[in-house]
């Protein structure tokens, strides 16, 4: 979202924590939200090099644009790998809830060693692929080994995050 912020505006920003815009067309102070709820709570706040324009992270609490989508530009506004963390999710309510028929719950069924043995398995499929397979085949088996991976984490315990945060600890 683009906006125009007066002096007045960022002072009641500041204030509230809420992102408070200078409407020109109504000619006064309008906070994001106040009719909607949806308001653009303030994470930072930064200044550019010519001290005129401001760029100011938010946590939306609800849909930014009026029309009632994540972005003014009809954008969703999540990152594709922001879908690991929704899987991990879903992997966890397959194990705490172990619904018959479902494929996620044979896995956990079968024991650690199947599971270990289906990474395995899923890991040479993906380096085969690498080597002598398409693109889209990588991707696809690519996405069956992180699958069956999370699996196996979840029943030891664990979780992707914990491998995204080892992964950050290593690159930090």
């Amino acid at each position: 979202m683009l906006g125009f912020m007066n002096e007045e505006a960022y002072r009641k920003t500041m204030e509230t924590g809420k992102v408070t815009f200078f409407s020109r067309t109504k000619n006064r102070l309008w906070t994001k939200g106040e009719e909607s709820g949806n308001f653009l709570n303030v994470v930072s706040i930064k200044e550019d090099c010519d001290k005129d324009t401001l760029l100011i992270k938010v946590n939306p609490a609800g849909p930014v644009c009026h029309t009632g989508t994540d972005t003014c530009w009809g954008e969703e506004n999540k990152e594709d790998i922001m879908f690991l963390k929704e899987l991990q999710d879903f992997i966890d309510k397959r194990h705490e809830e172990m619904p018959a028929g479902s494929y996620t719950t044979s896995l956990f069924e079968s024991g650690i060693n199947k599971m270990a043995q289906k990474v395995g398995e899923e890991a040479v499929e993906t380096v085969i692929e690498a080597c002598n397979g398409t693109d889209e085949r990588l991707i696809y088996e690519g996405a069956d080994l992180i699958y069956h991976m999370i699996v196996l984490l979840t029943s030891k315990g664990y979780r992707i995050e914990d491998l995204a945060r080892e992964l950050k600890e290593r690159h930090s």
